[in-house]
């Protein structure tokens, strides 16, 4: 039986492993450069109620050929339209490095404007929104883009080393990185969602009290766990990092 609601944000979402029936919902958002086919592999350790949506955003893989979103406001509104259909049932938010600033947003706008409260916001590789450091935009050279990428599959490092590939691969990447460095909320307001904060130990852009101050933007329960590892120790450590969402998960 086809699901009518993921049908109907098919140009946003990829449900990887389909549950009917399913309890809850995981919605996993990228990092800058990221794409839905990051969380592939994750279903598989989820539990069986549990489906996974995987939100696609415009400007790469199969939605190559449409013009990436440049602000933060317009993207956080379109992932939130598109996931209004899905709050007939409980729901969570996943995001890591760009993903997790973008999933506040979405969590903000749906308590906000749905007035539905996702059951758990997971900030994962990403400071506070208040706690973000100061880039200079010169700075983010193609080639300083691609290095902060190699923490990621041995596939994806491929990609970024086929010259091909890798033009293919940059327009989204210099988007959501100008996107990410544009966004400064001076006083985030707090929302109502519990909000659980990973990191890697050796992640050179995430200073662990600035990752502590997510508590500051959520009046419910904040939890920190951090993990072995750089900017990328989800990969390495996805079976650990699966089992912990899941034991968190209603």
């Amino acid at each position: 039986m086809i699901d009518t609601s993921i049908e109907r944000g098919a140009a946003w979402l990829r449900v990887f492993a389909p549950v009917p029936g399913a309890r809850r919902r995981l919605i996993c958002l990228p990092h800058a450069g990221g794409a839905a086919g990051f969380y592939r592999t994750w279903p598989a350790r989820l539990p069986v109620d549990t489906e996974l949506v995987a939100v696609r955003y415009p400007g790469r893989q199969d939605r190559l050929h449409e013009a990436c979103v440049s602000h933060m406001d317009d993207l956080a509104d379109l992932i939130t339209d598109a996931l209004a259909p899905l709050l007939d049932r409980p729901l969570s938010l996943f995001g890591h490095s760009m993903g997790a600033s973008v999933a506040y947003e979405v969590a903000r706008r749906l308590e906000q404007r749905h007035g539905f409260r996702p059951d758990r916001l997971f900030a994962s590789g990403r400071e506070a929104p208040h706690r973000t450091r100061d880039i200079d935009p010169a700075s983010r050279t193609d080639e300083v883009l691609i290095d902060e990428m190699h923490g990621l599959t041995d596939t994806d490092r491929a990609a970024l080393a086929d010259p091909e590939l890798r033009e293919l691969i940059l327009p989204a990447l210099r988007s959501d990185y100008a996107l990410i460095d544009a966004y400064r909320p001076a006083n985030p307001p707090p929302i109502d969602t519990p909000i659980t904060a990973y990191t890697g130990i050796s992640d050179p852009g995430c200073a662990l009290p600035a990752v502590r101050a997510w508590a500051d933007v959520t009046t419910a329960d904040f939890d920190l766990r951090v993990f072995p590892g750089a900017h990328f120790f989800l990969v390495p450590a996805e079976p650990e990092l699966l089992t912990d969402i899941t034991r968190r998960l209603r």
